[in-house]
């Protein structure tokens, strides 16, 4: 991916992140990543994401800034890889964040590192062909994308 497109792709997130109220930041993460990820994201309770999505509570200014972070970088990852991988990239171990989940990376307040992280696995998978990928598996199996 060429750095013209990184940079279209990070502008175009930005501005959903800022440009949309705080229930519809909420819904749009429920829909990619789950309630329960988000929960975790926001140290809440899953009820408590509801609320904020249903209107009926807000969140606070805190967990407002949390949100629209978390949705700048799940829409860098979405433009490019789908909400699938998007999800599976959020809970899974991340080499770029020292084996940590990004969605715990987020919540212990390291947003940025994990906003590095989407770019560099954005631009890496842009460059690979996954198609006929194989992968040598314990007692002699592969695994084929």
């Amino acid at each position: 991916m060429t750095d013209s497109v990184v940079r279209s792709v990070d502008r175009v997130a930005h501005a959903r992140s800022v440009r949309s109220s705080a229930a519809v930041v909420v819904a749009r993460l429920q829909e990619v990543l789950g309630r329960d990820v988000v929960s975790v994201i926001t140290d809440k309770q899953p009820r408590t994401v509801t609320r904020w999505i249903s209107g009926d509570a807000s969140p606070a200014a805190h967990d407002q800034q949390l949100l629209r972070n978390t949705l700048q970088v799940v829409e860098i990852l979405t433009e490019v890889e789908g909400p699938e991988v998007t999800r599976a990239w959020f809970i899974g171990m991340n080499p770029q964040l020292d084996d940590e989940s990004p969605a715990e990376e987020i919540a212990a307040g390291h947003v940025r590192d994990v906003l590095a992280a989407a770019r560099a696995f954005v631009n890496a998978g842009s460059s690979v062909d996954h198609r006929g990928a194989s992968l040598a598996l314990q007692g002699g199996a592969h695994w084929t994308a």
